[in-house]
């Protein structure tokens, strides 16, 4: 890594609209042009010269299906990037918004996807359960302990793979660490998978359902407010 790449690399990501891009794109799903140049309100040709600096730098891929064509966020590694820049940015002052907007911010707050794990109130929430039943540590960063092994290998096995088991994840409503990393994206499809956390609307936000809140509590031994 040299010092002009990373420039380049910030400058990617210094401009409104490739930001606004890649946020939309933290929910793990693929976009089209069109539906992200609705999203940050440009056209969509200035959408499509936007895509295409994210996609060669590398930090999108993209996948075309008869005439459309998709992007999402290259990996992983590219969704924490995003989620931790946004993680160190100072609180914003409230500003004047309308009923809708300050709706929308609180259902992220509570809890939402982070690409594939869950963040939010509701993220750290069951990271902390794991803590607290004794089936994650902190004492050297996150990792599971044996105890958390046999139990993941009991609700949704982990496939092989080069990605980390475990990481954290700085929340940037909750300025705390969740779960992130494979074991993340396991529990957090085993939960929608289950019913028992949902998607609201077509963003990134989630809720915990009403069959939700006792299966939460039964299987995270706590009981704690399921009430994301």
């Amino acid at each position: 890594m040299t010092a002009p790449a990373l420039a380049r690399l910030a400058a990617l990501l210094a401009d409104d609209t490739r930001a606004a891009f890649c946020l939309a794109l933290l929910d793990g799903r693929a976009w089209t042009a069109g539906e992200l140049a609705a999203r940050a309100g440009v056209a969509p040709a200035t959408a499509t010269g936007h895509l295409h600096k994210l996609v060669a730098a590398g930090l999108l891929s993209e996948q075309r299906q008869g005439r459309h064509r998709y992007v999402r966020l290259a990996g992983p590694q590219v969704a924490h990037l995003i989620e931790d820049l946004a993680a160190h940015l100072p609180p914003a002052p409230a500003p004047a918004r309308t009923l809708r907007a300050a709706t929308a911010s609180a259902a992220l707050a509570r809890g939402r996807t982070c690409y594939d794990h869950l963040a939010g109130s509701l993220g750290v929430a069951v990271t902390d359960a794991l803590e607290r039943t004794g089936r994650l540590s902190r004492d050297a960063g996150f990792a599971l302990t044996p105890a958390g092994v046999r139990w993941l290998d009991g609700l949704a096995p982990v496939r092989a793979s080069r990605r980390p088991l475990v990481r954290s994840c700085l929340d940037w409503t909750e300025r705390r660490e969740h779960l992130a990393g494979a074991a993340g994206a396991s529990v957090c499809a085993y939960l929608i998978g289950q019913g028992w956390v949902a998607r609201v609307g077509t963003g990134r936000a989630v809720r915990v359902t009403p069959a939700g809140g006792p299966a939460l509590t039964e299987l995270f031994g706590t009981d704690a407010a399921w009430s994301a």
